[in-house]
């Protein structure tokens, strides 16, 4: 059991997950430590770490209880740098660790799938989040900008759907499974409350927001190739293409769980409720094309 004199390690503080997780342990009471190349929330402790340079890993995880991880960007090895910092963080005396993984990743899969796997062998106590996509790549992800600049969201997914979920619903389950009295041991399927096309989304932000708002699927070697060009290697942008893939052909993204209900108490936000709080981004957008 995690305690409020318990030191807990958030690692992606300034991340989507990451700052929600920790202003809701400072709320909490609970005592944080976040790491990162920049600093995190105020009043949190913090001290700077770089996954590729391991000599900064103890100041990291020395003296923490519990740990909150999210992998190197953009690699699709990550297990090489994670592993080795968990094995060492458990021999310093850290229990518990929640990993940020993909509902599109499973266990023993490719990027986050082989950390996950070594979470069972040697953490004994571990939790993975496997959220499906953000609502938040509407505004402040990869969406936001073309929504600003053109009115449309450009994907691979062709009909398929998912069921978009909120990083606030992320985070809360995180915080449980980082201070509930017993482990969770278990990965975790995040997912909002009801799955829906990008056409479908794009209706949703458009009515929200009082503008014109199309879902454009593209092929996906040229996702992949617009995704490289935009700065993220090669084989890494061929993963996340391949991704809009999957939800194409109504993989693992087109499912609803009822895991923030059972963990938090509460029902997971609907994108239409999330579209009306936010319409605010896209109407000050540049682009602007009023609905009919």
């Amino acid at each position: 059991m995690t305690t409020p004199q318990d030191k807990i390690l958030v690692l992606g503080a300034t991340g989507k997950t990451g700052t929600r997780i920790t202003a809701k342990l400072n709320q909490l009471g609970y005592t944080v430590r976040s790491a990162g190349r920049r600093p995190g929330a105020d009043k949190t402790e913090h001290v700077y770490f770089d996954w590729n340079d391991r000599s900064t890993y103890k100041n990291a995880y020395n003296d923490v209880k519990s740990i909150y991880m999210v992998a190197p960007i953009a690699v699709m090895n990550p297990e090489e740098l994670v592993i080795p910092f968990v094995e060492e963080a458990v021999q310093a005396g850290a229990q518990r660790f929640v990993l940020l993984s993909s509902a599109s990743i499973a266990e023993g899969g490719p990027v986050f799938g082989g950390i996950h796997e070594a979470l069972r062998r040697i953490a004994s106590e571990w939790a993975v989040l496997r959220p499906s996509y953000f609502m938040q790549n509407f505004t402040e992800g990869q969406h936001a900008a073309t929504i600003r600049d053109g009115g449309k969201i450009v994907t691979a997914t062709g009909e398929g759907r998912v069921a978009f979920v909120d990083a606030d619903d992320i985070g809360e389950v995180g915080v449980r499974a980082l201070t509930d009295e017993q482990p969770h041991n278990q990965d975790h399927v995040i997912t909002g409350p009801e799955a829906l096309s990008y056409a479908d989304a794009a209706r949703m932000i458009g009515n929200a927001a009082g503008i014109n708002v199309r879902h454009e699927s593209i092929g996906v070697r040229e996702l992949s190739s617009g995704i490289a060009q935009a700065g993220i290697p090669a084989d890494y942008a061929e993963f996340l293409a391949g991704l809009d893939e999957g939800i194409r052909r109504g993989g693992v993204e087109d499912q609803v769980t009822d895991t923030v209900e059972r963990v938090t108490g509460r029902r997971p936000r609907s994108l239409a409720d999330f579209a009306a709080a936010h319409a605010s981004v896209w109407k000050t957008a540049g682009y602007s094309n009023p609905t009919p």
